[in-house]
């Protein structure tokens, strides 16, 4: 709480057969209501994870190869698109710029609908940032167009994908993909951010800008759920879980919809990290699903959160 600046955080562990959360701060500013213990969030980025996991699921089915390119199946869509892969998008290698870096901080652009071939359109209205494959940065456009992409494939929302695959299979009842819808659903702490100088409630927003991206909201509960069965082999089989981990060849530390940090004890852990206004979301794991972490921040300061996360992280798989 100290190192982040945040107004609360919920944890949940799941280590040598145990598991336990902790909370600490308060659930809305002013107010002297703890941290719900299940708390929903919004998990902003850690959302790609799902996405990424449905499209190696497509692949696995035969609906699509990694190195296709994306003007196989969505012609029209990139300028570039018959030098960008499938693969290229899921490791952030393609070039495509990244909307949301155009995006400002007026609230009004929190509140409205975005439609996905408007983010693409965005980007695309930008040159590459670098020839496709030769190098790795992080993009939302990618999964934005990777979320085209399953709804292509199987006919249906990308919403509709993710509930039929992975949401209902494992009973992640928490987990939501809200659309259009500004509300946090059960049980949920406020996330706040600093505009003029005074702290604002961001709580309520239309999560459309994030799409594929950085939609949904769980818990850390479903979360943990997710990460088990992920890398426990009941979303892929061992050789698509191989592909998702295995490092961009351009450089970088991101696989397929997962990234990866070895940490000062030489323990590598795998997940994602997710930054939306008012919450930072945390996903790690031990390649052999043994150690699990699970973290939401409610925003406030919003100082250096990721300073926060490696003291954690370091104390739960190096201690």
């Amino acid at each position: 709480m100290t190192t982040t600046g945040a107004a609360g955080a919920q944890v949940r562990i799941a280590a040598g057969g145990q598991e336990f959360t902790a909370r600490s701060g308060v659930a809305r500013l002013g107010s002297p209501h703890g941290v719900p213990v299940n708390g929903r969030f919004r998990i902003a980025s850690v959302t790609k994870t799902f996405t990424a996991t449905v499209l190696l699921q497509l692949a696995g089915e035969g609906r699509l190869s990694l190195d296709d390119t994306v003007s196989r199946y969505l012609p029209g869509l990139l300028p570039d698109g018959d030098r960008i892969t499938v693969r290229m998008l899921l490791q952030h290698s393609s070039g495509l710029y990244n909307y949301s870096d155009d995006l400002t901080a007026d609230p009004a652009e929190l509140q409205r609908h975005w439609d996905p071939q408007d983010l693409v359109a965005m980007a695309t209205a930008r040159p590459l940032i670098f020839p496709p494959g030769t190098a790795s940065k992080y993009s939302n456009t990618d999964y934005i167009v990777a979320g085209l992409l399953v709804e292509h494939l199987t006919g249906r929302s990308w919403a509709t994908a993710v509930r039929n695959r992975i949401i209902r299979p494992l009973g992640l009842h928490d987990t939501s993909l809200p659309g259009d819808r500004t509300t946090i659903p059960g049980p949920h702490a406020h996330g706040y951010t600093p505009r003029d100088g005074t702290l604002v409630d961001v709580t309520a927003m239309n999560p459309s800008v994030g799409w594929a991206a950085g939609e949904i909201i769980s818990t850390t509960a479903d979360l943990d759920t997710f990460t088990a069965a992920l890398f426990g082999g009941r979303l892929l089989t061992p050789a698509q879980l191989t592909n998702m981990t295995t490092l961009s060849p351009a450089g970088g530390a991101y696989g397929l919809g997962l990234s990866t940090n070895v940490l000062s004890c030489g323990v590598r852990v795998w997940g994602h990290t997710g930054d939306v206004p008012g919450y930072d979301t945390l996903l790690a794991t031990t390649r052999d699903g043994r150690i699990r972490l699970q973290l939401s921040l409610s925003t406030a300061a919003r100082q250096t959160p990721l300073q926060g996360y490696r003291q954690l992280v370091d104390e739960v798989f190096c201690g």
